[in-house]
């Protein structure tokens, strides 16, 4: 009889930990997430006040409302951030934000509602606006480029990336708003590579191949540009006395 004392006992007491647990667990979710709560980790770059102004969090969203898989997409793409993990952690209570920002590769110039807006561009091509940005290794960069859109992201992407495996030595990259790209190259001067984005790769073998040619020519100084807009029939045009 006393054993099934205790067993009651234990069963009771059992029962009232998991009533007590699972209120305070669902008190804990329901609670809504304040600004304060954010705690963000991976850069000093962001605030909390960045994270709700630039998200559809808000000081009436409960903590298991949150959709967090959607958070991240959005903060990502409004913070031009390489990478984000948003968790929510139930005690402490808190929203955990690690983000990754990206990694400046060119300066980048982009108009907006007619205004020019300065910034940066990575290696992916995404525009990094200033207050988003590293500061360290900023004064090494030496690259530029004008007329950014985000249709041109792709294109741009690409420049990048032949330009490093091919070792070529762009000063500036310039896109027209319908998209028609003009390069200045250290030693080549102006190349113009046209609209098409799926000519790059053959148009910088090209530059590549013209670089070797030239290299120690007198010639160099001579060209005025180098049209591209048909990789297979390349044009030189050169200053006229």
């Amino acid at each position: 009889m006393k054993n099934k004392k205790k067993i009651n006992k234990r069963r009771y007491l059992f029962l009232a930990l998991v009533f007590f647990f699972t209120n305070f667990l669902t008190f804990k979710t329901l609670k809504k997430v304040e600004i304060h709560d954010i705690k963000i980790q991976g850069s000093k770059l962001f605030s909390k006040k960045d994270i709700f102004d630039n998200s559809s969090l808000n000081t009436q969203t409960s903590l298991i409302f949150i959709k967090t898989n959607y958070l991240e997409r959005e903060l990502k793409q409004n913070l031009s951030l390489e990478n984000v993990s948003v968790t929510k952690v139930i005690f402490p209570f808190s929203l955990k934000v690690f983000i990754k920002p990206r990694t400046p590769v060119a300066y980048g110039e982009k108009l907006f509602n007619g205004e020019k807006i300065s910034g940066f561009i990575d290696k992916h091509g995404f525009f990094i606006y200033k207050q988003h940005a590293e500061v360290k290794n900023l004064e090494k960069l030496t690259l530029k480029v004008f007329g950014w859109q985000e249709n041109f992201r792709k294109a741009l992407s690409k420049i990048l990336f032949a330009q490093k495996k091919e070792n070529v030595e762009l000063i500036n990259i310039s896109f027209s708003p319908s998209g028609f790209v003009t390069l200045e190259e250290k030693d080549l001067k102006t190349i113009l590579l046209g609209f098409n984005p799926n000519l790059i790769t053959s148009q910088f073998q090209i530059i590549k191949k013209f670089k070797g040619q030239l290299k120690g020519n007198k010639f160099f100084k001579k060209i005025d540009n180098i049209d591209l807009t048909d990789p297979k029939t390349p044009k030189i045009k050169v200053f006229k006395p």
